[in-house]
């Protein structure tokens, strides 16, 4: 399963890949970015972290939800 990490960058916001240097996706706002993960990982079994803008970690989701492995509501 692949790691996908949502983080505020000087522009805006980015979805990138672990361990990759480019984003997957950029956006200005992080609610369009985590619209363009939905979609960008619908396809994917991917764990996505949203950070926060101090960096630390504020969610974190499983695509798709089938796989996550913690049955955990919401």
């Amino acid at each position: 399963m692949d790691t996908y990490n949502i983080n505020k960058t000087g522009t805006g916001w980015a979805l990138t890949r672990q361990g990759s240097a480019r984003p997957s996706k950029t956006a200005e706002t992080k609610e369009a970015i985590v619209e363009l993960a939905k979609e960008f990982l619908s396809d994917k079994t991917a764990s996505l972290r949203i950070h926060s803008m101090d960096g630390r970690i504020q969610e974190e989701r499983t695509y798709p939800r089938k796989a996550d492995p913690v049955k955990s509501p919401g």
